[in-house]
């Protein structure tokens, strides 16, 4: 297939992208080329593969969700700045 003005239009439509008429003259071999190359990907033999739909084929293990005390309210509390005796004290940001 051989790209011209007209079809870099439709595509450019197609795609609803503004095209300078500038930039056309560089489009055509750059479209061109991607064209021929993807002509090459159709000569390869594909029968038998799979289509791939994720990367690996690895499936998601979940865990159940346990509630625990990983470490004391104190010691959580021990690093922050201000903060009273169960909660961190943070500046106001959202105003009424």
């Amino acid at each position: 297939m051989i790209i011209d003005k007209q079809t870099i239009y439709k595509v450019a439509d197609l795609a609803r992208i503004a095209v300078k008429e500038e930039e056309i003259e560089a489009l055509i071999p750059d479209m061109n080329k991607i064209l021929t190359f993807m002509e090459k990907l159709n000569e390869l033999d594909t029968q038998g593969v799979e289509p791939l739909v994720y990367m690996n084929m690895e499936e998601n293990v979940w865990r159940e969700d346990k509630v625990k005390q990983e470490i004391s309210v104190a010691d959580g509390l021990k690093n922050a700045a201000r903060h009273n005796e169960s909660f961190f004290l943070v500046p106001k940001i959202i105003e009424k």
